[in-house]
């Protein structure tokens, strides 16, 4: 049976990707989108306030939905500028989401987790899958948080939810939404646009990254993954690549040979070197056969490629 899906933050960076991704796998008419913002040829398209239980419901009988992919969200270096609110929208939002799962008896939700679930305690270089979570910011906290509530709603109530801790994610498709990770998406943009580039992070700072493409395959196959090989229903660990500024700045060079950059770290770089430098996905490989498609030269060449057209 095909599935009816809804997408919350459907028009954020990922949303908008993934959307694409599905309605072409599932078909237009099968995969609905929901957001406070709204974006051209996004059809079929509902406003929804992700705090609006009533018309979250509202919309789940009148479209006949069976699966959520929960995105909405305030991302980390956004989040700390409201944290309050930031626990509200990432955390009691998806609590609302588990419930009407459990209420209405939906077959599949995808909730993705970061990251930022990751701190100080943890090991900082091929991180387990397994570790003690001491997050930094208030989208971590929130984050690790949501990761337990989807083990207890499949444990105690059988809700099949699913979900990864996503690295930071370079795509040409849309521009980034306020996340800690995202001068790895600005970088090229600036690259093409004016020849350089201020990254407000250290030149060292080395992070887990992935490309857009790995993520969107990455949740797709995993929402398809046989229910009996998964082993958790928390955040799996996934990886594709890790490298610094200094790094994709070289790598670009290689493209664009007059690209220059410079450094001027902010409060980003606290927040970055929280969080791990690698991970271990060697569960994602054993349970559901994940694996990368893209390197940082491949990726490279890639979004130049895309993007390349934009700045002519």
């Amino acid at each position: 049976m095909t599935p009816k899906i809804l997408i919350t933050g459907a028009n954020g960076q990922i949303g908008q990707v993934l959307t694409k991704a599905l309605r072409t796998k599932y078909g237009q008419e099968q995969v609905l989108a929901t957001d406070v913002n709204s974006i051209e040829n996004n059809e079929p398209f509902e406003f929804l306030d992700i705090m609006d239980t009533t018309k979250l419901h509202e919309i789940i009988d009148r479209h006949g939905i069976t699966q959520i992919y929960h995105l909405a969200a305030l991302l980390s270096a956004s989040g700390e500028k409201n944290p309050l609110k930031t626990w509200d929208i990432n955390l009691n939002a998806f609590l609302t989401i588990l419930e009407t799962a459990r209420e209405k008896k939906l077959d599949k939700i995808f909730f993705p987790s970061t990251i930022a679930v990751f701190g100080k305690t943890t090991p900082r270089t091929d991180t387990p899958q397994d570790v003690p979570l001491v997050p930094s910011t208030v989208y971590g906290m929130s984050k690790a948080t949501g990761e337990l509530w989807c083990q207890y709603y499949h444990d105690r109530y059988g809700v099949d939810v699913r979900s990864l801790r996503y690295p930071g994610i370079i795509g040409w498709q849309s521009l980034p939404g306020g996340g800690t990770t995202d001068y790895a998406v600005e970088i090229y943009h600036e690259a093409l646009k004016s020849g350089n580039f201020e990254c407000f992070l250290n030149k060292d700072t080395r992070l887990p990254m992935m490309y857009m493409d790995d993520a969107i395959k990455a949740t797709i196959q995993l929402m398809e993954a046989d229910s009996d090989r998964l082993s958790i229903r928390y955040g799996y660990n996934i990886s594709a690549m890790s490298f610094s500024p200094e790094d994709i700045y070289l790598e670009i060079k290689k493209h664009i040979p007059d690209f220059t950059i410079s450094y001027k770290p902010d409060y980003r770089e606290a927040i970055a070197r929280s969080w791990t430098e690698s991970i271990d996905s060697s569960l994602a490989q054993k349970d559901w056969d994940w694996k990368p498609d893209y390197d940082l030269t491949s990726m490279t060449t890639d979004m130049l490629d895309h993007l390349q057209n934009m700045y002519k």
